[in-house]
């Protein structure tokens, strides 16, 4: 079983950042397909990053190319979401997800293990 918290989120204004982590427990992140959704109020969870293993350059969504970044820290069980730039559109609760393997990883119904969520709010 692995569990996921996910810490870091907070209000901001446009242009600023804020970074997000995800601590693991259960299963050593190097091990896992890790990724960060996103869900506004009354929309559907949305892809914005993952990464299928430790090394690899994550994926992420165009929404959020250049402007967030996706890292692993294996000594802390830890990933990070560095979101800069940001714009009263990324505003949403954003959730880190992990599975052992998932064929598409921009698929949220494809991940097994979900942490509570973080609140992010860019204010205009």
């Amino acid at each position: 079983q692995v569990q996921l918290v996910e810490s870091g989120g907070g209000l901001v204004q446009t242009g600023g950042s804020l970074r997000l982590s995800c601590a693991a427990s259960g299963r050593a992140v190097s091990s896992l397909v890790m990724a960060w959704f996103r869900q506004a109020p009354g929309k559907g969870r949305e892809f914005v990053a993952a990464s299928i293993r430790s090394g690899d350059r994550p994926d992420y969504a165009d929404s959020v190319k250049g402007r967030f970044t996706m890292s692993r820290d294996s000594p802390k069980n830890t990933v990070y979401l560095q979101m800069n730039s940001l714009k009263p559109e990324d505003t949403a609760l954003y959730y880190c997800a992990a599975d052992l393997y998932t064929p598409t990883i921009t698929n949220s119904r494809t991940y097994s293990y979900w942490g509570l969520g973080t609140q992010v709010t860019v204010s205009a």
